[in-house]
């Protein structure tokens, strides 16, 4: 009951071999920075327009795996999520590009930038990140690393994110912190949501499940989020809080650690 396929639908996933149906919910947590040492990335970095550790002097158009100014460029914002962010030039649609707003800065040689995303201002994207397609990349979203999000997503303003894998339509709009966690398709975090990670005792992260205490081999574990679950503004999770699909958190709420069940309603 607390494999992959207990929490998330896979079908669409975009890395199976990283989250495998009947393994561990939280065994792609232990296998990420492996996995993304691995991967063959489609970086951004060869770009003569691109400063490691600068932010971007002007708005870029990433557009097959090629990088050009904006400047002849008319930029429409429809909802990026659902595909609606175009960028033509010369009054030719570019299909699938995406939008690297001027003051974004991006660190490192291994970022992955998907079709159709909108990378705004303020920005900070570190080495290792791979972002999908149609996502949107707030402004002052601080993303550090061994970093997997799905296809329409959104890393929202002033949230922090570290080692943290989003499935498809996962969203995390607004002063947020994820660390060491998992979000499933559909789900949504209220502003001010903190996934917290790390225990103020020494030692790895239990979890109680129909009277067993399980090693989950991890010092640091956050949150794991069933597809379509939702929390409310200000809650927060404890340190090793597995929700399963379709739960409800209710604002300023403190979720104890371990599972709870499907379409659990947490006050």
């Amino acid at each position: 009951m607390l494999d992959c396929d207990a929490f998330f639908d896979l079908t669409n996933n975009a890395h199976p071999q990283l989250l495998q149906g009947k393994a561990p919910v939280w065994e792609a947590l232990n296998t990420l920075k492996e996995y993304m040492l691995d991967y063959t990335f489609q970086t951004i970095s060869t770009s003569p327009f691109l400063k490691k550790h600068t932010p971007l002097e002007r708005t870029l158009i990433l557009c097959d795996n090629s990088i050009i100014d904006a400047e002849h460029c008319t930029i429409t914002e429809g909802k990026t999520t659902e595909g609606g962010l175009q960028v033509f030039l010369n009054g030719e649609l570019l299909p699938g590009a995406s939008v690297l707003m001027a003051g974004a800065c991006f660190s490192g040689d291994t970022i992955e930038i998907g079709k159709g995303t909108l990378i705004e201002t303020g920005t900070m994207i570190k080495s290792p990140t791979i972002i999908g397609d149609n996502n949107e990349i707030r402004q002052g979203a601080y993303l550090r690393g061994h970093i997997i999000t799905g296809r329409g997503c959104i890393l929202g303003h002033t949230t922090e994110i570290k080692h943290t894998i989003f499935l498809n339509d996962a969203k995390a709009g607004h002063f947020n912190y994820l660390g060491d966690s998992i979000l499933g398709n559909n789900t949504n975090l209220g502003a001010g949501t903190k996934l917290a990670n790390l225990r103020f005792t020494d030692g790895n992260i239990f979890i109680e499940h129909q009277e067993e205490r399980i090693d989950t081999g991890r010092k640091k574990l956050g949150a794991i989020l069933g597809d379509d679950t939702q929390t409310g503004c200000n809650s927060v999770t404890n340190p090793g809080t597995l929700l399963g699909k379709g739960s409800f958190v209710m604002p300023n709420t403190t979720v104890r650690t371990g599972y709870h069940s499907p379409a659990s309603m947490l006050r």
